[in-house]
């Protein structure tokens, strides 16, 4: 009877382990088929993530245009894919602002107070992600006279861009020196860059207002011609004193807010690869300049002599808010229609 006993009870613990055993087996089995969904699950939430989208981006030719050469380069040499980028170089802001508005482009380098008109105009649908060239205005002459804003007095200055900024500008320098531009000093405005050059070349004792590149260019053809003041550098002087800080600025980039709401990580990849670029300009001239000629921007000839003094840079984030409200601030004052008729928001400006 013993012995039966004994025999039922392995029978049962054998049972029991088997069952055990087999429940791990199936659970075993369960816990497997989960890990293994969970896995391609996450693959595929990685793949959805890294899907490259396409970003179309636009520059003028000029400084604005120079600080992305590096980038498209490494894009045409098929280093990037992350994204799909395309470039674009437009001679004028007149090409740029339909295909912004019609969402043929995503990310544009444009002069800095368009990018407020714009935003004006899009009730909104116009951000700014980075300031990308500082000032490029330069006085200019043939002479010595000009060491200081204050010489200019009593002068003449030949210039183009009246109406826009370049008048805003110098208007805004010699009023914070001293200066009635409309009494203190003669300006005659041209339509171009090139008749300002000309009109030099006839008054020995003239003087110009350029912008780089053309001031490199300028000098090429006329070797006295000498860069009397950096404006960038007279706007920073009177800055130094004034509780509401601005730069002199020149060109922003910006993006559709659409476009940045969708696809905030193209976004990122871009301003990322597009800081690398300003950078690569900034400490390979050379190397930049004949980038800058092998896209048409300007010549490379022209580009190692005029990148230095294009001011370009890549700046975002808070310091970007707070020069370019400032600068727009300045055109406001003068003119509300230059910057689209009233100051942009907070939301104008892309941090994150």
């Amino acid at each position: 009877m013993k012995k039966i006993l004994s025999l039922m009870m392995a029978f049962v613990l054998s049972a029991a382990l088997l069952a055990g055993c087999g429940n791990s087996g199936k659970d075993s089995g369960t816990d497997a088929q989960t890990e293994g969904q969970t896995e391609e699950q996450d693959s595929t939430e990685q793949e959805n993530q890294a899907a490259p989208v396409d970003v179309n981006v636009m520059a003028l030719k000029g400084p604005t245009a120079m600080g992305m050469v590096e980038l498209m380069n490494e894009v045409d040499s098929g280093n990037v894919d992350t994204e799909n980028y395309s470039f674009e170089i437009a001679a004028s802001a007149d090409e740029v602002t339909p295909k912004l508005v019609q969402g043929e482009a995503d990310i544009a380098a444009v002069p800095a107070n368009l990018a407020s008109v714009l935003y004006n105009r899009t009730e909104g649908q116009i951000q700014v992600l980075a300031i990308n060239t500082l000032g490029v205005l330069y006085i200019v002459e043939n002479g010595d006279s000009v060491s200081s804003v204050a010489d200019l007095a009593g002068k003449t200055i030949y210039a183009s861009g009246k109406g826009s900024t370049p008048e805003y500008a110098l208007n805004f320098i010699l009023e914070k020196n001293g200066l009635d531009p409309a009494k203190d000093v003669t300006i005659e405005w041209k339509s171009e860059h090139s008749e300002c050059v000309a009109a030099l070349a006839q008054d020995p004792e003239g003087i110009a207002m350029l912008p780089q590149p053309f001031v490199t260019t300028a000098q090429a053809n006329n070797p006295n011609l000498k860069v009397a003041l950096d404006l960038t550098e007279e706007w920073d002087k009177v800055m130094e004193n004034e509780e509401e800080q601005s730069r002199l600025l020149t060109g922003v980039v910006v993006v559709r807010r659409e476009f940045a709401e969708e696809n905030p990580e193209a976004v990122a990849d871009f301003m990322e690869r597009y800081a690398d670029s300003v950078k690569y300009v900034n400490d390979n001239v050379e190397d930049a300049a004949k980038l800058v000629g092998q896209y048409d921007i300007v010549t490379e000839e022209v580009a190692v002599k005029a990148i230095p003094e294009c001011n370009i840079v890549c700046i975002s984030g808070a310091d970007m808010k707070e020069q370019l409200s400032g600068y727009l601030t300045v055109l406001y004052d003068q003119n509300p229609e230059s910057v689209g008729g009233a100051l942009p928001g907070d939301d104008f400006y892309y941090i994150q």
